[in-house]
């Protein structure tokens, strides 16, 4: 599938980004990556802060793709269209970050302690080359919106 087929399924909508909101976007997952380095916190926060540095640049691909998600099932629709945009062999990246969206979803509603100093270092880690390849994927793709 494509994501012009997500958006027929009406799983998308379309959307033109602009320069601005890229860059907004971008400085939301710099701000999430410090916050989530912060040592006060629990690892189960730092976690769901990593993870919204994920779930951006996922949002920044998207978007420069020129889609948005409908409201339903927004974030995994998000991260399941990682491999559409960057190849499929981002399918276990997807996979990867549909698991911390769950993980984070159960220590944000469900329970504490959930989350290990080890789970949150990986995300971050993973964000930092996410964060590079998407740069690299703008620059090469949709330079305006660099």
């Amino acid at each position: 599938m494509s994501l012009a087929d997500w958006a027929k399924n009406g799983w998308l909508r379309l959307h033109e980004p602009t320069k601005e909101e890229v860059t907004n976007l971008f400085e939301i997952v710099e701000r999430d990556l410090k916050d989530a380095a912060t040592k006060d916190l629990s690892a189960d926060w730092k976690f769901g802060i990593a993870y919204n540095a994920a779930l951006k640049l996922c949002t920044i691909l998207l978007h420069s793709s020129g889609y948005r998600p409908e409201k339903n099932l927004a974030h995994y629709r998000t991260l399941q269209a990682l491999p559409l945009i960057l190849g499929n062999k981002h399918r276990d990246n997807a996979d990867y970050l549909d698991t911390c969206r769950k993980k984070r979803n159960e220590t944000e509603y469900d329970f504490t302690g959930g989350i290990s100093a080890e789970e949150v270092a990986e995300l971050m880690a993973f964000c930092q080359e996410l964060k590079t390849e998407a740069k690299a994927w703008l620059k090469q793709h949709h330079p305006k919106l660099v």
